[in-house]
């Protein structure tokens, strides 16, 4: 795609979970999908205190990795706020609110 750089899965894993951590999530947990799975390298999941944060992060992590790579993410969900889907293309992630 025009514009994305281009980084490796584990660049891209370190920027989301730095973004998690500044963002405060809870309970993450990074799964390595390399030769188990077509669907990405890693998936991370993690959850927000409420289902604010999760839609905050959501959208913070999705811009960031637009700005920073180029990386346009699909992201399902975060209009109720009870859990996020990110798909920046080598990862999955997900986040879910405490409930």
């Amino acid at each position: 795609m025009a514009g994305q750089k281009d980084i490796s899965s584990e660049e891209l894993l370190a920027r989301i979970l730095k973004s998690l951590d500044d963002d405060k999530a809870e309970d993450v947990v990074q799964i390595d999908l390399r030769g188990k799975s077509e669907m990405g390298d890693y998936m991370v999941v993690c959850s927000g205190r409420s289902t604010r944060p999760v839609t905050a992060t959501s959208v913070k992590l999705v811009d960031a990795l637009k700005q920073e790579y180029g990386r346009p993410c699909k992201a399902v969900g975060k209009g109720a706020g009870d859990w996020v889907l990110i798909d920046p293309g080598d990862l999955i992630v997900l986040l879910f609110s405490p409930d």
